[in-house]
């Protein structure tokens, strides 16, 4: 494979656009894999049309061209028929030495779709596009955190850590919005965009990386006419290099369900590909790490595979043949977690995570406006002597503390009793009652245990 100089340009109005390879060399690919995949193509989807063939290897016509010109003086392919004008329009049918050619690639691998990228092109398109690029300023932290009821100071904290697009470690007790503050962080950073490539070649493996479940495509936008950067530089149809895609910075997450094996490259035995592993999804976005210590895995194997790619902005994924290469890791790591940091990283690790923010429960205060903005969103009439009751009645003889996400969770309660007793849904000592006794009672019952009561 003759990787060659990555085709880096940069267009000052609207940043970084993948060019168009003018050439073969220019692709990173050699030709023989150019023919390679163009032969699969025909022994997969049956005789193509020159059009039909660069729009599926997404390559430009002259380069695929070329290679078929060369294909057909090999006897592997040939032209069934014509329509129009220019070899667009010829029909390209793959012939019995050809079909010999395209088994032994597809023993290789059984990838068939846009031409991979080389991994060489895409580490240079990552740092084209780094997340460091991407400032918020302090108004649009606000803007976007408007649903939340937060101290002055941890608005001041966010901000430069969201613009550090480095690490982030938020912690404190549960229900108090440290998942939704993830969330809102992503969407922030996710408005603006990035271009990634459909499949990434290393050494001859294709890497499939381009996922429509973490990866929104910047095209579905066109219909809204929002007018943004994104939008115009789709309508104006500015050529670029087709092996990519337009996305909005990619928001990954995941959850308990982690294991150490979703960390490097799935490999499928049957297709010979591999998928790539969610961090380097996130990479040009965010990565949040939630509940983070209720893995399936002891905390501190997944905080030691993490120490290199959060130190040096660089992961190492293996191949099955046991070979190792570097990727870039650049992405706004998130970790999310109600538990005492102190029992889950040791002071290395936290010392590569450049901010730790305390997320902590509501003042009283604060809580009343969060009640009060809950009641708003469900029609129920606020009245603040049902905070008063709740306070006095529940935190004060049960001993649990408010949380952020208890005003939402009772008026909830109200509304799904009051349809069941066929009442109007208001904040009367009956209805909060019926939402309360439950919903704390076992709350209580847990502190109890934890403490090694009853």
């Amino acid at each position: 494979m003759n990787a060659g100089a990555p085709p880096i340009a940069r267009d000052s109005s609207e940043g970084w656009i993948p060019p168009v390879p003018e050439s073969v060399e220019e692709t990173g690919l050699s030709e023989e894999a150019v023919a390679d995949l163009l032969l699969k193509v025909l022994y997969v989807q049956g005789a193509r049309s020159g059009d039909s063939l660069t729009k599926t290897v997404a390559l430009p016509f002259d380069i695929v061209d070329n290679v078929l010109l060369d294909l057909q003086q090999r006897r592997f392919i040939e032209v069934r028929n014509t329509q129009g004008h220019g070899r667009g329009g010829y029909t390209f049918d793959i012939s019995g030495e050809g079909r010999e050619r395209a088994r032994e690639a597809l023993e290789g691998n059984q990838y068939v779709g846009p031409a991979p990228v080389p991994l060489e092109h895409y580490r240079a398109a990552t740092l084209k596009q780094s997340v460091g690029e991407v400032h918020i300023t302090r108004s649009r932290i606000r803007e976007g955190f408007d649903d939340l009821v937060l101290d002055e100071a941890l608005f001041e904290a966010l901000g430069p850590a969201v613009n550090s697009a480095k690490s982030l470690f938020l912690y404190g007790a549960p229900g108090n919005g440290k998942t939704h503050m993830a969330e809102i962080i992503a969407r922030l950073m996710g408005s603006a965009s990035v271009w990634v490539p459909f499949a990434i070649d290393v050494d001859g493996q294709v890497v499939v990386l381009f996922d429509p479940v973490h990866h929104q495509r910047v095209e579905k936008q066109v219909e809204e006419g929002d007018g943004s950067v994104d939008d115009l530089l789709v309508r104006k149809e500015r050529p670029y290099d087709r092996r990519f895609v337009h996305i909005r910075r990619p928001i990954v997450m995941t959850g308990g369900e982690l294991t150490m094996t979703q960390l490097d490259l799935e490999y499928d035995r049957h297709t010979k590909m591999y998928q790539a592993p969610f961090q380097v999804k996130a990479n040009g976005g965010v990565l949040i790490i939630d509940d983070f210590g209720r893995q399936r895995v002891p905390p501190h194997e997944l905080l030691n595979r993490w120490i290199v790619p959060l130190e040096k902005r660089r992961d190492y994924l293996t191949l099955h043949t046991g070979v190792k290469f570097p990727v870039p890791f650049d992405a706004l790591i998130i970790f999310a977690t109600n538990l005492d940091p102190s029992d889950l990283v040791d002071e290395a690790f936290m010392r590569r995570i450049h901010y730790k923010i305390e997320v902590p429960s509501p003042n009283r205060d604060q809580y009343e406006i969060i009640f009060e903005r809950a009641c708003e969103g469900r029609s129920i009439p606020y009245d603040p002597r049902a905070v008063e009751y709740i306070y006095r009645k529940y935190y004060g003889s049960i001993g649990i503390e408010p949380r952020g996400c208890h005003p939402r969770d009772i008026t909830d309660h109200v509304l799904d009793y009051a349809r069941y007793v066929e009442a109007e849904p208001k904040l009367t000592p009956e209805l909060i009652d019926s939402a309360c006794d439950s919903y704390f009672r076992v709350m209580a019952a847990d502190d109890m245990r934890e403490a090694g009561v009853g």
